[in-house]
């Protein structure tokens, strides 16, 4: 909390009608306590100014809030918009967090909090959703029931763990809103697509929307500031699993004493039922994960399925590859692949061994990947671009005992709104679970390896070989069930082109987290670089 006192001669309900005292609240108060928030997205930017762009009124039976839409500036050329809920409190115990300043509001001292913060905050929403009325103020407030919403009263909530880039909050033990605190001047995808799959498809593997609150500006519902879904009871999420899947996995190959380089080899992208995994291997990795795989395969399958399915709503139709796209695509591969050179160069020095050579190899290389990209040519594709998840990988799946949900479809952090809900590739999303599984395998070896007492050398193969084949089972109950049900992405060859090309882009994407958040990470989208670049490129 600020330890400057803020003034204001008004009413709380005429808090932000003075110009004098907006300025002095931004640069003074809400600029510092933005910065230092979670779900603040600019900390490896440098802040130019923060100014509040719209504010609006939410008054509900007496209590009344505001709503600011933040626009933070950057040295960088460049902005971004945030969503800061506000409510006045007397008493600062009535928010454990969230204090954003004191303040005197004519003669009565108290607390600007953000409001989230506020039981009573949450309590007026969440009635609003369920009466699902506008609230009149200087932006029209859109409230939203979905069907699926049985509730009559507010009765409890609370968060949900650490917050993050959103703001997650339980309402009466049984629906989920996610508060959207970076906002864009469109609907966010997650809300579109949730909504999409809940009212228009058969599609129950990800969870059931309820409601939202979307904020209408320029005569259009452009801005979703939140998203409410039936809580979905779970295991955790697929990554916690398959972190424990695979230390059973790794501690088995020393317990068994197996001959890692005696263990059958396949080839990559191969399609394996589950009767055709050498008992070798099913001997080694249990039948109970590749099982779970094949069952993720397929919620995937079915989740592509839908969202190619539809004939009436052009933003969920599926779309032939044409030359718009083609630049499109290129435009931002090229322009990202370029951004992840320029951050290799910069941070060489943060690496060494291995992670140092394959680095200096990814330069070396750069312009036969960058002619990868420069390669791909839409008039050979005769399959069909989707809206997909976008963002793709064990993170964002939900356990449910033998089975998974599907949730989290906002997209890449990194991509403008825009790009986020431009149809693509399903493959897009296939890379982005494989890429996840070499993760897990890898981050696996990384802190268990020593323990199992193998060599690093023969456990990078064993990996290998397991990630070989988790694709392959993965991939024959994906293309059963995709062809099964009349969604074209292809022949065999152009499927597997396109899953190389997107692979590649992964990695590509991945350098710039692990070199901005955990350098001793780049190894892993390095090595998996390498690995895409060095296998024989399909044709299509």
């Amino acid at each position: 909390m600020s330890k400057t006192k803020l003034k204001n001669p008004k009413t709380w309900e005429q808090l932000l009608d003075d110009n004098s005292f907006k300025q002095q609240l931004t640069e003074d108060i809400l600029e510092s306590y933005v910065v230092q928030q979670r779900w603040y997205g600019g900390k490896s930017s440098t802040l130019k100014y923060l100014e509040i762009s719209e504010f609006f009124t939410i008054a509900h039976r007496g209590d009344h809030f505001y709503g600011l839409l933040l626009e933070v500036n950057f040295k960088e050329a460049f902005y971004q918009h945030y969503f800061l809920p506000l409510g006045f409190v007397v008493d600062k115990s009535a928010a454990a967090e969230g204090l954003i300043s004191p303040i005197t509001l004519g003669d009565q001292d108290g607390y600007l909090v953000d409001a989230l913060y506020l039981d009573s905050f949450r309590k007026v929403l969440f009635e609003k959703i369920i009466e699902s009325e506008p609230v009149e103020g200087l932006g029209t407030i859109t409230f939203h029931a979905g069907e699926d919403l049985d509730e009559t009263k507010y009765i409890s909530s609370r968060f949900l763990g650490a917050e993050q880039s959103n703001t997650s909050i339980i309402f009466n033990d049984k629906h989920i809103i996610k508060f959207f605190r970076r906002i864009y001047s469109s609907t966010n995808p997650d809300y579109q697509i949730c909504r999409y799959l809940t009212e228009e498809t058969s599609f129950d593997r990800s969870p059931t929307y309820t409601g939202s609150i979307n904020l209408n500006i320029v005569k259009r519902h452009d801005v979703t500031l939140a998203l409410m879904q039936r809580l979905v009871e779970n295991d955790g999420d697929g990554w916690e699993w398959m972190l424990d899947e695979l230390k059973i996995v790794f501690s088995t190959l020393s317990r068994k004493r197996i001959d890692i380089k005696s263990l059958p080899d396949v080839k990559l992208f191969a399609r394996l039922k589950l009767h055709e995994v050498p008992h070798e291997i099913v001997d080694w990795t249990g039948l109970d994960l590749l099982k779970r795989i094949r069952t993720l395969a397929l919620r995937t399958a079915q989740f592509h399925v839908a969202m190619g399915g539809e004939r009436n709503d052009l933003k969920f139709t599926a779309d032939k590859y044409n030359g718009d796209y083609n630049v499109w695509l290129k435009n931002r591969l090229l322009y990202m692949f370029q951004n992840r050179l320029n951050t290799v160069e910069n941070n060489l020095h943060k690496l060494s061994g291995e992670a140092l050579d394959l680095a200096q190899e990814l330069l070396e290389r750069k312009n036969e990947i960058r002619n990868r990209f420069i390669q791909f040519d839409w008039h050979h594709m005769k399959g069909e671009r989707i809206r997909i998840h976008g963002d793709y990988h064990l993170g964002q799946v939900l356990v449910d005992g033998e089975d998974f949900y599907l949730l989290d479809f906002e997209g890449e952090p990194e991509s403008t709104i825009r790009d986020r809900k431009v149809k693509q590739m399903p493959q897009k999303d296939l890379a982005g679970m494989f890429r996840s599984f070499h993760y897990a395998i890898y981050s696996t070896i990384f802190d268990q390896g020593e323990a199992t007492g193998i060599s690093r050398e023969d456990l990078n193969h064993a990996g290998e070989l397991l990630y070989k084949y988790l694709i392959s089972i993965f991939m024959d109950t994906y293309l059963h069930h995709i062809h099964n049900n009349n969604l074209n992405i292809g022949y065999r060859k152009e499927v597997n082109f396109l899953l190389q090309f997107c692979l590649l882009e992964k990695a590509i994407y991945e350098l710039g987290y692990e070199f901005n958040s955990r350098p001793s990470w780049a190894i892993i989208p390095l090595r998996g670089i390498q690995s895409i670049m060095n296998h024989k490129q399909q044709k299509v």
